[in-house]
């Protein structure tokens, strides 16, 4: 009885254990995707705070919200020929939104600033030379929805070539990798870090790095590792940017 009570025992502590460490894989599980949903947003609460203070959009580069909106609106219609993690897909829906809310304050208070209160450029007017330098928030908003229309046709025309869902697969990627280039070359151009966050750019390199890492252990497709990797690489040499220059003013 005393041997066959103890085996009762143990197995129900093996259980309880189990029970537990299943418990806690699902809230890890939980943990990391809730943080690829909403990480990506994070580093432009600093941004927008910063902005904010200063009355000025000045030291953000709008072309940073041009490749985001870009690479996620691709990396959406890759989903309907090649499903990936529910995650991924939301947390490009959700860096939309957040793209077009900086977008919205940075042309409102590019619009404020006295340097540049003259710029009078349309998206309608189809310059190249003008491109992603228009005047109003509904330029951009145009600009944006053809963008989702035409990507929209050609994955409903081409949603059966793997082909063409392998190559805008790779394009979202090989955009997002380029995220914070615009940052590196308007600091490089300005020789100056002034008017961009710090704090989003050590956010980027965290938030860049983790998911770096979580690609590797969800065994993500290859895009996705490549893409992480420079971005990672980019957000070093923005860091020693901030270290070389110091507090110079722009050019």
């Amino acid at each position: 009885y005393y041997i066959t009570n103890n085996l009762s025992v143990s197995r129900k502590v093996v259980l309880e254990m189990g029970v537990a460490d299943e418990l806690f894989m699902t809230l890890v599980e939980f943990i990391s995707s809730a943080f690829m949903i909403f990480g990506g947003a994070l580093p432009y609460i600093p941004q927008y705070l910063q902005m904010r203070k200063e009355n000025s959009s000045e030291g953000f580069s709008l072309k940073v919200c041009l490749v985001l909106l870009t690479a996620n609106i691709l990396r959406i219609a890759f989903w309907f020929g090649k499903f990936y993690e529910t995650p991924l897909l939301i947390q490009s829906i959700v860096m939309i939104f957040t793209m077009l809310f900086m977008l919205e304050v940075c042309i409102r208070l590019r619009k404020e600033h006295p340097l540049s209160s003259n710029l009078k450029k349309s998206f309608t007017d189809f310059e190249p030379s003008d491109f992603w330098n228009w005047s109003t928030y509904t330029d951009y908003l145009q600009s944006i929805i053809s963008m989702i229309v035409i990507i929209s046709l050609l994955t409903y025309a081409f949603v059966d070539s793997s082909a063409y869902i392998e190559g805008i697969g790779t394009l979202s990627l090989c955009t997002e990798a380029t995220l914070a280039l615009p940052q590196l070359f308007k600091n490089f151009s300005s020789g100056s870090t002034q008017g961009m966050s710090v704090k989003m750019v050590m956010l980027w390199f965290l938030g860049d790095s983790f998911k770096t890492l979580y690609f590797i252990m969800r065994a993500a497709p290859l895009q996705f590792l490549l893409c992480g990797s420079i971005q990672t690489l980019v957000d070093v040499f923005i860091l020693y940017q901030v270290l070389s220059y110091g507090d110079e003013k722009p050019k």
